[in-house]
Parts: structure tokens; C-alpha cells; sequence
């Protein structure tokens, strides 16, 4: 919270000189006039790996911008979760809200975006149970006996808060619109994860580990592996500027 509010401050204090900063005066046929060459404000809307969604921005100066954006829905950027050896399907539920700083090195379409995010997005996973009704957990597999069912259900869920750094572009197509592309990913450090299951599941093999002890090394597998550390990001839209 405190990222936001840093951020909101110095957009606040910015916004009331930037637009006069970069005001430009020209002598008419009426006389003397004042137009602003720079747009300080901006809307887009916005499709990618966090959903789909729009923003709004104010830049201090043409290299320093503030950004305030929402993605949310459940477009999917994989369709599995792959643990040792083992897919599961992967539905994903997104929510995030986001507060990026963007700094424009040059001036120009390239920038840099660094924030934060509050995702309040669920992964919900489900084995992929094969067509004899047998079920591999961890590189174990199993199989059901009489009303045993070896579907097993899961639900992923990232920190809320996330520090976010990304790589932008946004070239203009007029001089109020554009597009921009961005790629970058939020630091999540690694995930809750719980499963539901039934215990009664059998191993193929006789002396193989059991149901729940194959369940807690995958759960232990998720949370500890640093590949799940990071959310990528991926998106691309539609800008105005005014």
C-alpha cells in the first residue's frame, strides 16, 4: 500500500504543472495562441496473459508516467501444469490491479514499467485421469477401487501483493492514438497449494507410497520449485491520448 501511495502522490503533484511545462505559444491571424503539444492523459484497453481489461495514465513529462489498470476473466496463457513429469489441466480465474510506474528512457515508444499488482486470481487444477480410470500423482500411478473416484481437484493461489518489472513499446499511429505491446513478469515468490482426493486410491504397484504421501510431495514439488515464483506477463492493446 505504501507503493501506491507514493506513486498517486507524485502523480498528484505533477499533474498540475506537466501540461503547462510543455504548452507552446504561435502567432495567428487572430493573434497569439496556445496549444499543448504534449498529452499528459491517457486511456487503453488491454488483452494478454492476466486477462483482458483497460487503463488509465498520466505522464509528469514525456519520460514519466503513471499507470493505473485492471485485467481480469478467464483467458487462459497454457492450458496444464506440468509437475515432475506429470500434466494436470489448469483453469485459470484472473483478477489483477495494478500500479506501474513507466519511465521512457529516450523519450520515445520503448519504456520501462515497474509496480506493483494485487492479484486476486485462483488456478484451479484437475488430473488428468486416463481412459482405464488410472491416475498418475508425482510419477506414482494409481488406480480406483469399486466407487473410488481418481479425479483429484486443486487450487493455486499466488501472494496478493506483487512487485511487477516489465519492457514496453507503444508507437503512435496519429497524434492522439496508438498501440503498445508489453512483456514482463510479477515477483509471486511460490504459491499456496491444496488438494482434494480421494484416499482410497490404490498404487499399481504393491509397496509403491500411498495416495496422501504422492499428494504431499506434489504440494511440497509446487511450492518449492522457483519456477512458480514468477507470473508472466504478456499484452497488447489500443492507446489514447488527450
Amino acid at each position: 500500500m505504501k507503493m501506491f501511495k507514493a506513486l498517486a502522490v507524485t502523480a498528484l503533484v505533477a499533474a498540475t504543472t506537466s501540461a503547462m511545462a510543455y504548452d507552446e505559444k504561435v502567432v495567428t491571424e487572430e493573434g497569439v495562441a496556445t496549444f499543448a503539444t504534449f498529452k499528459p492523459a491517457m486511456v487503453r484497453a488491454e488483452v494478454g496473459t492476466t486477462g483482458y481489461g483497460g487503463a488509465i495514465g498520466w505522464s509528469v513529462n514525456p519520460s514519466t508516467g503513471i499507470v493505473l489498470g485492471y485485467n481480469g476473466g478467464n483467458i487462459k496463457w497454457t492450458d496444464k501444469l506440468s509437475v515432475n513429469g506429470t500434466d494436470y489441466d489448469l483453469d485459470m480465474n484472473n483478477k489483477t490491479a495494478y500500479l506501474n510506474a513507466q519511465i521512457r528512457p529516450f523519450s520515445n515508444w520503448l519504456y520501462v514499467a515497474a509496480g506493483v499488482g494485487y492479484l486476486d486470481n485462483d488456478y484451479d487444477i484437475t488430473s488428468k485421469v486416463g481412459a482405464d480410470n488410472h491416475v498418475t500423482v508425482d510419477g506414482t500411478r494409481y488406480h480406483t477401487i469399486g466407487s473410488t473416484t481418481a479425479d483429484i481437484k486443486g487450487k493455486l493461489k499466488y501472494n496478493e501483493f506483487a512487485p511487477y518489472l516489465g519492457l514496453g513499446v507503444s508507437p503512435a499511429i496519429t497524434n492522439r492514438f496508438g498501440l503498445f505491446g508489453e512483456i514482463g513478469a510479477y515477483y509471486t515468490g511460490n504459491p499456496d497449494v491444496s488438494f482434494q482426493y480421494d484416499k482410497n486410491l490404490v498404487p499399481n504397484q504393491a509397496g509403491d507410497r500411498s495416495i496422501t504421501t504422492a499428494i504431499n510431495s506434489l504440494t511440497q514439488s509446487i511450492r518449492d520449485d522457483n519456477k512458480y515464483k514468477y507470473l508472466p506477463v504478456a499484452k497488447v492493446g489500443i492507446s489514447a491520448r488527450f
